[in-house]
């Protein structure tokens, strides 16, 4: 059984008021006119997409935890500047090293490894505008289009697989677990850039830059990383930290 899953043509529909809200935009603005038509272009342009696939977990040792890997890595085309390449990472033993992870996954025989991305297609349109403020205009209709991607992701795993609730993490968003993680979940996932336009370059950082990658687990306990980041102001906050639960729960 096929347990690989490219999602594209997705349905990309932004929320117009929550879009003006976000940008701070005030009813009867004269910003308003200029901006939904560049909704109405992105809505044409943009081609959001996602891949997941399906990967059991195979043995823990220590904070240590092994993956399947059965997949084949072709080498990353194109001509864009320091790319990884990952075919020459291993494939044999792939793991993650995260205590937070380990304590997470505990009990559980499988994870569901993720690309959510707002696509190539609607980053090189973002990048035609040279206007500051209109560029960070473009900046969230791209945070728009990768929030549908991740929406079509989720709801595809929950009706495929039946997980019940699901929780993740995202390589970076912890020092727990941080950025280099990156490399390891790419190798699972295998041709990415191939099927998404995703890369993934030296710096650990991935273009487009409107992309979130990761794990979705089954969970009783909702779990966000954003409950272990004292981080003051984050924008992208998906949930309310809590001070003592490190200490708790994950020492």
């Amino acid at each position: 059984m096929n347990h690989r899953h490219l999602l594209t043509n997705l349905p990309f529909d932004p929320d117009f008021p929550a879009l003006l809200q976000r940008l701070r935009i005030k009813e009867g603005s004269s910003h308003i006119p200029p901006l939904q038509a560049m909704v109405d272009q992105a809505k044409v342009i943009a081609r959001p997409k996602t891949y997941y696939r399906l990967a059991y977990i195979t043995r823990v040792e220590e904070d240590r935890i092994y993956l399947d890997s059965n997949c084949v890595l072709s080498s990353t085309p194109g001509n864009q500047s320091s790319p990884i390449d990952l075919a020459q990472v291993s494939q044999a033993d792939q793991h993650f090293t995260s205590k937070v992870m380990r304590i997470n996954l505990e009990g559980l025989q499988r994870v569901f490894l993720y690309i959510a991305t707002c696509g190539v297609e609607l980053e090189e349109w973002a990048k035609s505008f040279d206007d500051i403020l209109v560029h960070y205009w473009a900046d969230a209709i791209m945070g728009a289009a990768l929030s549908a991607a991740r929406q079509a992701l989720q709801a595809d795993v929950t009706e495929r697989y039946q997980p019940g609730a699901l929780s993740s993490m995202n390589p970076g968003s912890l020092e727990d677990w941080p950025i280099t993680e990156q490399v390891p979940l790419f190798a699972l996932l295998g041709p990415v850039q191939e099927l998404t336009g995703v890369r993934l370059t030296e710096s650990m950082l991935m273009q487009p830059t409107k992309t979130v990658s990761g794990l979705f687990f089954a969970t009783q306990e909702s779990f966000a990383s954003c409950q272990l980041c004292p981080r003051p102001g984050c924008p992208n906050r998906r949930a309310e930290y809590q001070p003592g639960l490190m200490d708790k729960k994950y020492q």
